[in-house]
């Protein structure tokens, strides 16, 4: 992929390949910095990290000849990550100055801005993020050039023992003897790095301290509790303007929050991570459940139920003993083990299996609302969004070779028709291949190609995620979009070639011989537990009348309104909508705003003026109060509303 290096005139020559495919030549031996200058002075000036062979590396290092490169600008989530990087280290610096004797762990950025992990006497709290967000601005303005440095294992020990950093000596000491180590260091404050790094601390303008949380040494609860401080940088301010609104209104629409307030679902100490859903937490479960329903009988799959709880020596057969044993639950049976389904699979492939089939039956899809369980740590449980026990809208589909491709497009098709009556739009990776898989490269690649080819037939734009596949097969991942910019990975589509093998799944073909039948796996929700989460947050709860678990609440104006507002219900519950009855003896403005509170989509108030006219005064939870309607037509419109699924 690069070019080739040589002698000219006595002098090395040095090629690398740029992401364009032009070439760039060197007589001697330049940093990354110094070749994006050979480009452009305004790359130079702006480029903030590279990517070597697709690995992320700083300017600072050295070019090495017959290397594809990527240079990186503020313009790119790479150059955000690395002054992430960076402002981390500013962070640690001002805690130095303010703080002195605090020992530093681990200061990465992540998805959303960067933390440190520290020990120190004082503890932090959001009192004390003024004055490190003062001590910060100091030292980004004084525009440190920040200066890595490359260290032999002994060397590095030293220097961090000699500055009392017992957490960087125990990182240093887990590495092989020949390593070498990297250092940045800012003005009076030296860390342990990997880098990159951006090339001064001047480039650090827009941060802030978020929160401060406990965090174990190494994620081990058996180690020391450290002090965690969470914070962000940007580029300019009105990115962080953008970020704090989203992140102040995604507290307002905590699912968690929101859950408790419309008695949706709870979750108790004797099972940490397992959900208890409440009645009205089960309508919406149950009517997500009927429109993939729908979609399964007009996309043409059969549904079936598998058991919880299966032999070991299926797991061994399946691979999941051996690659997945760590997220798994065990039990014993009759004195012989058995594990509790992680995923449902292998039961979709024992079902298969009960009988023979012909290529005339194929492609079989088989769907199943599976319950499984998988181990997760109790500090990883989040809410809906990481529980310890979920229905996945699993299905199995069985087919030819041949029918690879076109299976992947009917399948995106099913998901655009799943996804589009909440209004989420979405975007696709495609995961590859991962260390840890099983099977040859032959077939892996077979698969790859295979929804390659169908996403690229069906014009959906995708991305590469390199390595992320399953460790049977190549995936689709679609990421769904909610109302505040968020992203949420919940629909799947995985091609399996390897589990065909290892469980004998054949088909009859046309020639009268048994012949290999590919498995595609696919779920569109994911998990129920999570979506219904996302979908929580992504309405603030205020769901579509279709999905609301109350969509009308009939407010009687006195008692002796009451008679009639029970009539009103019948006839919305004759027709299948769920209806309540406010029988409270508040004020009329009080049981309006309780409805209010509630997000019921539509109250209907009726006193006189309605008893006597057969009518309802309608209040909608989008415009207000809409004046009156005979009961037959608010049924009518409602009842279209609900069948068209209006978001």
């Amino acid at each position: 992929m690069g070019g080739i290096s040589g002698k000219k005139r006595g002098k090395i020559m040095i090629t690398i390949r740029l992401k364009d495919g032009k070439e760039l030549h060197f007589e001697n031996e330049v940093t990354l910095f110094e070749a994006a200058k050979k480009i452009s002075n305004s790359l130079a000036k702006d480029v903030l990290v590279a990517k070597v062979d697709g690995e992320l590396t700083d300017i600072r290092n050295n070019i090495t000849d017959g290397t594809q490169v990527e240079f990186f600008t503020k313009a790119d989530k790479e150059g955000l990550f690395t002054l992430r990087h960076t402002a981390a280290h500013v962070m640690a610096q001002a805690i130095q100055h303010l703080y002195p004797g605090t020992k530093f762990a681990i200061g990465p950025a992540i998805d959303d801005g960067f933390y440190y992990d520290l020990e120190s006497d004082h503890v932090f709290s959001q009192e004390d993020f003024a004055a490190i967000e003062k001590e910060m601005a100091k030292i980004a303005k004084a525009n440190l050039p920040i200066e890595k440095k490359i260290l032999s294992r002994n060397e590095a020990l030293e220097f961090f023992r000699s500055k009392n950093q017992d957490y960087k000596v125990i990182l240093i000491q887990d590495l092989p003897e020949d390593a070498i180590i990297s250092t940045y260091t800012q003005g009076d404050f030296t860390d342990l790095c990997r880098g990159p790094h951006v090339r001064s601390t001047g480039k650090l303008k827009v941060f802030k301290l978020m929160a401060v949380a406990g965090a174990y040494w190494r994620g081990d609860e058996h180690n020391k509790m450290l002090q965690r401080i969470y914070a962000t940088a940007f580029f300019d301010k009105e990115e962080l303007d953008r970020f704090l609104f989203v992140r102040a209104e995604a507290e307002k629409r905590d699912h968690r929050k929101l859950g408790k307030q419309l008695n949706l679902f709870s979750f108790h100490e004797e099972g940490p991570g397992f959900p208890f859903f409440h009645p009205k937490g089960m309508v919406i479960r149950n009517e997500l459940i009927a429109y993939e329903r729908e979609l399964f009988r007009e996309f043409g799959y059969e549904e079936i139920m598998t058991p919880i709880i299966l032999s070991k020596k299926l797991w061994l057969q399946s691979g999941h003993w051996d690659h997945y044993k760590e997220n798994m639950y065990f039990t014993q049976i009759d004195e012989e083990d058995y594990a509790v389904k992680p995923m449902n699979c292998p039961g979709g492939i024992l079902y298969y299996k009960t009988n023979q089939h012909s290529y005339r039956e194929l492609p079989k899809r088989v769907g199943e609302f599976g319950i499984v369980h998988r181990h997760e740590l109790h500090g990883a449980l989040h809410g809906l969004f990481r529980v310890r026990v979920f229905t996945q809208d699993d299905a199995h589909i069985f087919m030819t070779q041949d029918q690879m491709k076109d299976e992947v497009i009917k399948t995106m098709e099913m998901y655009r028709k799943l996804y589009s009556v909440f209004g989420l739009e979405y975007h696709v990776e495609l995961s590859t291949r991962p260390e840890n898989s099983m099977g040859s490269e032959e077939l892996w690649e077979i698969s790859t190609n295979a929804l390659r080819d169908a996403v690229e037939a069906a014009g959906v734009p995708y991305v590469i995620n390199e390595g992320d596949g399953a460790f049977y097969g190549p995936k689709l991942d679609f990421h769904i979009k909610d109302c505040l910019g968020r992203t949420w990975q919940c629909g799947t589509i995985q091609m399996d070639m390897q589990l065909p093998e290892r469980f004998d799944v054949n088909y009859v073909g046309e020639d009268g011989e048994k012949h290999r039948a590919v498995m595609l796996h696919r779920a569109g929700y994911g998990s129920l537990e999570r979506f219904i989460g996302i979908l929580i947050e992504h309405f603030a709860g205020a769901f579509p009348s279709w999905i609301a678990p109350v969509q009308v609440k009939v407010v009687p104006v006195t008692e002796k309104h009451m008679n009639y507002a029970r009539s009103v219900a019948d006839a919305l519950s004759a027709s299948n909508v769920r209806v309540e009855i406010e029988e409270g003896n508040d004020t009329l403005g009080y049981k309006i705003r309780k409805a209010q509170m509630e997000k019921v989509p539509y109250t209907l108030v009726v006193g006189d003026k309605e008893m006597n006219g057969h009518t309802v005064s309608v209040r909608s939870r989008k415009n207000g109060d809409e004046g009156s309607l005979p009961v037959a037509v608010f049924v009518s419109n409602l009842i279209r509303e609900i069948r068209d699924r209006s978001y």
